[in-house]
């Protein structure tokens, strides 16, 4: 596998310079994500439906206000459609309730301080303070600022008389029953293929960096910069961990108020997978995390501990190039793929008799370095402890010997 990095650049090359190197990843990610929507469903594709429904929502909500209602208020309509468009049913629902009594807390704070202080200034000095600790109170989740943010455009208005206030709240009201009826019966976003899809990645993940680690110690030299790279690899794992279990508390809720007759009008994913899964991939990044932090104890030369080499380095490379296989086979099977992508039972007896042999070797190896180098032994055993942690979650039953 091809690493595309500083540490493989040719030698006296000049270095990329990092607003560059940002920027050209950047685009990298938007293309593949381009892509990715236009091949067929996915996360990708429910971002671009999600993103063309809070558009649609805004153009509705300012037909209805401003064409046919004629209302000279309407902006806030589809500013309160646009935004309640959001990632879950529930969540709209929940945000709208929030949304609106912070508005309206906004315009009749705002309108109150205008009419007493008779002076804008006086108006906002007055009423924002208030609102913006308003906005730190818990019942309003993450809407409360829009209490301060209406005051604002309430003052710089110069109309707070009673029909504007009643326009105002009126227009919310409306915008906020447009933007959830947009989400909640226009494709109602179901985030199970979000779990599935970064369940699926963190297993090709992990085999991608168990891959890496075995290409890098097979090399001639390996040293704590390379070692940095598998650290950096393993954080990467952490973060995509994460999203997984973002991913599994959104798909939660995108159930609560979509299932039933809403699903009805769209067809939902494949059930999900169970939650033990997340624990087992759970496991197995922990797993992976301790075993680069003892190969970056071991390249590190004002450290005690020193790697093992020859035979018994190439074994373990070996060993943890086919758990790597094992998490690319487990991806597969995540994603549904065809039975030929993954391991037959005969396929999956051959991989794991290569495994015992290499670990057998590797025993033999550990006698070996605990009678010449006890040091070296001392790590290599810790490897080996890990590399069977792996083992064990990634190929589930495997065989006793």
């Amino acid at each position: 596998m091809t690493r595309v990095t500083d540490a493989v650049r040719p030698r006296g090359a000049p270095p990329i310079p990092r607003a560059v190197d940002a920027l050209r990843r950047e685009a990298g990610s938007v293309g593949r994500a381009a892509r990715a929507a236009w091949r067929g469903p996915g996360r990708e594709r429910d971002l671009v439906v999600q993103s063309m429904k809070a558009a649609a929502a805004a153009l509705l909500a300012w037909s209805v206000a401003s064409v046919w209602l004629g209302d000279p208020m309407a902006l806030m309509a589809p500013w309160v459609a646009l935004v309640l468009v959001q990632a879950t049913v529930f969540s709209s629902l929940r945000q709208a309730a929030q949304q609106w009594t912070a508005l309206c807390a906004g315009t009749l704070l705002a309108s109150a301080a205008q009419v007493l202080t008779d002076d804008t200034l006086g108006a906002l000095a007055l009423s924002v303070p208030v609102l913006m600790l308003l906005a730190n109170w818990p019942r309003f989740g993450d809407q409360g600022i829009y209490g301060a943010t209406t005051a604002l455009f309430t003052l710089a208005s110069g109309s707070v008389s009673a029909s504007a206030v009643g326009h105002r709240v009126g227009q919310a009201a409306l915008g906020a029953v447009i933007g959830v009826a947009v989400n909640a019966l226009i494709l109602p976003p179901v985030h199970l293929r979000d779990v599935r899809e970064n369940l699926a990645a963190l297993a090709r993940e992990a085999g991608d960096l168990l891959h890496i680690v075995a290409g890098d110690l097979r090399a001639t030299e390996w040293d704590a910069q390379v070692a940095a790279g598998w650290t950096h690899g393993s954080a990467r794992l952490e973060r995509r961990l994460e999203a997984l279990r973002s991913a599994r508390g959104w798909s939660r809720e995108s159930l609560r108020l979509a299932s039933g007759p809403l699903l009805a009008v769209r067809r939902a994913p494949k059930p999900l997978p169970p939650e033990s899964e997340d624990e087992r991939w759970g496991r197995v990044t922990g797993h992976i995390a301790a075993l680069t932090r003892t190969l970056a104890v071991a390249a590190d030369e004002d450290r005690t501990p020193t790697p093992p080499d020859g035979p018994a380095l190439r074994s373990y490379a070996r060993l943890l190039e086919l758990i790597g296989d094992a998490c690319h086979a487990e991806s597969r099977r995540l994603l549904g793929a065809s039975d030929e992508a993954g391991l037959d039972d005969r396929s999956a007896d051959r991989v794991e008799d290569a495994m015992w042999e290499q670990h057998e070797r590797l025993q033999e190896g550990l006698r070996e370095h605990a009678e010449h180098a006890t040091a070296r032994a001392t790590v290599l055993g810790t490897l080996l402890l890990q590399a069977e942690n792996l083992w064990t979650e990634t190929v589930p039953g495997t065989r006793k010997r």
